[in-house]
C-alpha cells in the first residue's frame, strides 16, 4: 500500500469531521481518518496547537475558530453572503418562507446562508449542506447556466432519488434545465421531500458568469410560482448587481 504524504494525513485528520460527527474524541478521529492511535496523535496535537482543532476539558476535540477566520476569506463563503444577506432578507419580508443561497462545488451545492420562516415547510438544510445539483432548485439553476459539456457529463448521470419526483431521466434533465434558461428561474417541484416546492434564480458575477443561485421553499400545495418567480429574480438581479454585474456587460 503507497504512503500517505504528511499533508494527505493532515487533511484526513480534519476530514474525520462532517455535520454528523462534529465532535469526536481522539480514537474516532484515528478510525475515522484511517491512522494509527499515535499518528492521529500527533497530527491532532499540531492542529490543536495552531488552531485548527480545540479540545475540550473532557478530552473531545471540534473544529477551531482558526478554521472559521480562514473560512471567512473564502469569496464564495462568507463574503458572498454579506453582500448578498439585505437581498436575502427582503425575499424573506416578502415571502416569510424559507430563503437559501447557495454555491456549486462540483456536483453538488453547499448552502452557505438559509433564513427559515417561522412556519414555512420543513426543510433538510443547514448552512454547509451538500445536495446533488439536479435535486434542488438552486442546483438546477447553477447546471442550467454551466458549460454545455460538464452539463451534459452531468446529466449522464447516475442521477440520485430521493422522492418519487426526482428527475432522474437525463432527457427530462436536459429538458428541464432549457426551461430554466428560457425563464430565468428553476422550479424544484418535491424533488428532495414530497411536501415542498423551491423557486430559484441565478445570480452573476462581476463576469456575467454564474456564481450562485437564490431560492425560496414553499409548501407545494400553497406553491404559486407566478407570484413567488418574480420575487426571487428580483433578490437574485439585486445581489448579481451588488457583485458588480451589469446587464449591458453579459
Amino acid at each position: 500500500m503507497t504512503s500517505r504524504s504528511a499533508p494527505d494525513r493532515l487533511l484526513s485528520v480534519l476530514g474525520a469531521f462532517d455535520h454528523e460527527h462534529s465532535a469526536l474524541s481522539l480514537t474516532e478521529i484515528a478510525r475515522r481518518a484511517g491512522l494509527s492511535l499515535t499518528t492521529a496523535h500527533r497530527l491532532v496535537g499540531a492542529l490543536t496547537a495552531w488552531g485548527a482543532l480545540e479540545r475540550d476539558r473532557s478530552g473531545v476535540y471540534q473544529v477551531g475558530l482558526r478554521l472559521w477566520e480562514l473560512a471567512a476569506l473564502a469569496p464564495r463563503g462568507p463574503a458572498l453572503r454579506q453582500i448578498a444577506l439585505p437581498y436575502l432578507e427582503d425575499l424573506y419580508e416578502a415571502t416569510h418562507e424559507n430563503v437559501q443561497l447557495a454555491v456549486r462545488d462540483g456536483t453538488e451545492v453547499v448552502y452557505i446562508e438559509w433564513i427559515s420562516g417561522r412556519s414555512a415547510v420543513g426543510v433538510h438544510i443547514r448552512i454547509g449542506a451538500r445536495w446533488p445539483l439536479h435535486a434542488t432548485g438552486v442546483g438546477l439553476a447553477l447546471l442550467a447556466h454551466d458549460d454545455p459539456a460538464r452539463q451534459e457529463e452531468y446529466c449522464a448521470g447516475p442521477l440520485a432519488a430521493f422522492t418519487p419526483y426526482t428527475l432522474t431521466d437525463p432527457v427530462r434533465l436536459r429538458r428541464q434545465l432549457a426551461e430554466v434558461r428560457r425563464t430565468g428561474v428553476a422550479v424544484s417541484d418535491r424533488q428532495v421531500t414530497d411536501d415542498a416546492l423551491s423557486v430559484a434564480a441565478p445570480v452573476r458575477g462581476a463576469g456575467g458568469t454564474v456564481v450562485a443561485a437564490v431560492s425560496v421553499v414553499v409548501p407545494r400545495s400553497e406553491a404559486q410560482v407566478p407570484v413567488l418567480a418574480p420575487a426571487v429574480r428580483i433578490a437574485a438581479r439585486g445581489i448579481s448587481r451588488a457583485l458588480g454585474w451589469r446587464p449591458e456587460r453579459g
